[in-house]
Formats: C-alpha cells, structure tokens, sequence
C-alpha cells in the first residue's frame, strides 16, 4: 500500500483498513509460531501498512485509534 493511497481516504477508510491489517497482522504472527507461515516477509510489510495509516493520519490530524 502506498502512501498515497492512504492520503486518498476518509478517516472512515483509514480505520477499516486499519483493522483490516491488524487482523492480518495478527493472523500471520500465529502462522509464524506455529511454523505454518513460509513467507516471513509478510510480516514486515503488513507492519509498515499499520505505521503508515498511523503516521498520515497523525499528518491530516485524525484521530483513528
């Protein structure tokens, strides 16, 4: 997801995507401990997606969290 991509949203948008990768987020870190996941890199870019929304978010002051 690119940055602007994000900047194109709504604040509504913003918070479904939002929980969108946080359930992926945590949905790939239980494949990872229970040695299912093969791609690890997943991980990382789901992470930088969450700080993404977070950090333009922060830049169009909207409060998401």
């Amino acid at each position: 997801m690119k940055a602007s991509e994000i900047r194109e949203m709504n604040a509504e948008q913003m918070k479904e995507k939002l929980i969108e990768l946080k359930k992926q987020f945590f949905t790939l870190r239980f494949q990872h401990q229970s040695d299912q996941l093969t791609n690890t890199a997943g991980l990382s870019v789901v992470r930088k997606n969450i700080a993404r929304i977070y950090t333009i978010s922060k830049e169009m002051n909207i409060n998401i969290s």
